[in-house]
């Protein structure tokens, strides 16, 4: 399929869909949708919505992506990954139908995720955008039961516009006529973009801070809404960003009328997003080291990961960055400048959109970080530790980093 359909990125519908349609309209026969979009927070969002209903006793198909390890990850159904035999039977199916037509590698995947979820039986289905909104695969449900838009910043410019109020019209694109708008925390110039998106089709926006509020008091999260006030446990997901997240997935249980609020903060699982590294070689080899994996890879995403970084007992700390050609890394290296002593710049293996690690050490320079190069990250690790046994080490810079560090990490 790779070479069939490259991975490229060619924001239309029309080719999703006629498959659609040659596979006899699966997206018309899904349970209830939740459509997700946003530039950061989607994710995480999906897996505390996820846990939430699970906690209640519901089935959930979920659609994610990328995956970090396998495939697999990007479709679940009814709570369990796609199997093996399930995945090529699906695949084989959507190839046979599109036949030499032109498609994109996520478009049909997306096409066969759909199809696979729309025979399963199920409570829900919760769909996360892979880029924009508007004229992402996903956006094919004409019906969802709720729609999320969680925090707009910039990204992807080159495909959804330079400008903040270009983007958040992208994402308000998911919005459908009568069906509710979860809206997470936003800059006000991405609400205003939203909210005139909202009243053009029709949708009942739920807005935080209008509608329904959320933070952290007395190592408790509580949060509020119309129907009263729920005092709950911190999310299990580390980082203060998490706090809003969690609130636009309680808000949408709330709106859905399902799901257990406190499996939604106490159970989520969402990987290579502040995770601590703790068995497999990498730990091996920094037995005194604290070390963490992270695949934010924009401004938004390095802001997040520095507050974290900055709330943890202090400790020599140094960065391990991959990072690709399409991204501001300048921007993201900005954020990052505070918190590290010094970065290690690599390659992402086998990815053709990699920055070099000398370009990446660059920008890192160029911001008043001190950094230098490595071959890969266990070179890099080995480095940092020949210094500072003892340091807190951060892999971040990429999803595609992060998949690879898990792969290799076991």
């Amino acid at each position: 399929m790779m070479a069939l359909h490259p991975k490229i990125i060619d924001l239309t519908l029309d080719r999703v869909w006629r498959l659609l349609g040659a596979l006899d309209n699966p997206e018309r026969k899904l349970p209830p949708v939740v459509h997700i979009a946003g530039t950061n927070g989607k994710g995480s969002t999906q897996a505390m919505l996820r846990a939430g209903l699970e906690g209640a006793g519901h089935k959930v198909h979920a659609y994610t992506s990328p995956h970090l390890t396998r495939f697999h990850e990007r479709i679940r159904l009814a709570g369990e990954l796609i199997d093996e035999s399930a995945l090529s039977d699906v695949l084989d199916e959507c190839l046979a139908a599109n036949g030499p037509d032109a498609i994109t590698f996520f478009e049909i995947t997306t096409c066969a995720a759909i199809l696979a979820m729309s025979r399963t039986p199920a409570d829900y289905t919760l769909l996360e955008v892979g880029l924009g909104g508007r004229l992402d695969a996903t956006n094919v449900v004409e019906e969802p039961a709720l729609t999320i838009i969680t925090p707009v910043s910039m990204d992807h410019t080159q495909f959804l516009g330079d400008t903040l109020e270009a983007i958040a019209g992208e994402k308000a694109g998911i919005l459908k006529r009568g069906v509710p708008c979860v809206v997470a925390p936003q800059d006000e110039t991405a609400l205003e973009v939203i909210e005139a998106r909202a009243a053009k089709v029709g949708a009942p926006l739920l807005v935080y801070g209008q509608h329904w509020h959320v933070y952290e008091e007395h190592g408790r999260l509580v949060y509020q809404d119309e129907t009263g006030l729920c005092d709950l446990p911190l999310p299990n997901l580390p980082g203060a960003h998490q706090i809003q997240n969690a609130g636009a997935a309680i808000a949408g249980l709330r709106a859905l009328g399902a799901g257990s609020l406190e499996a939604a903060v106490t159970q989520a699982a969402w990987p290579a997003r502040l995770q601590r590294l703790t068995k497999g070689p990498l730990a091996d080899m920094a037995p005194k080291a604290e070390l963490w994996l992270d695949g934010g890879h924009n401004v938004a995403a390095g802001e997040a990961l520095a507050s974290h970084l900055a709330t943890l007992p202090p400790r020599f700390t140094f960065a391990i960055c991959g990072m690709l050609n399409t991204k501001d890394v300048r921007g993201f290296m900005a954020t990052l400048a505070p918190v590290f002593q010094s970065l290690t710049a690599v390659q992402i293996p086998g990815e053709m959109n990699t920055l070099s690690a000398e370009d990446t050490a660059a920008a890192a320079q160029d911001v008043g970080l001190a950094a230098s190069t490595a071959t890969d990250v266990e070179a890099a690790l080995a480095g940092i530790l020949a210094v500072t046994p003892d340091a807190r080490v951060v892999i971040c810079g990429s999803l595609y980093l992060a998949g690879r560090v898990l792969q290799d990490n076991g």
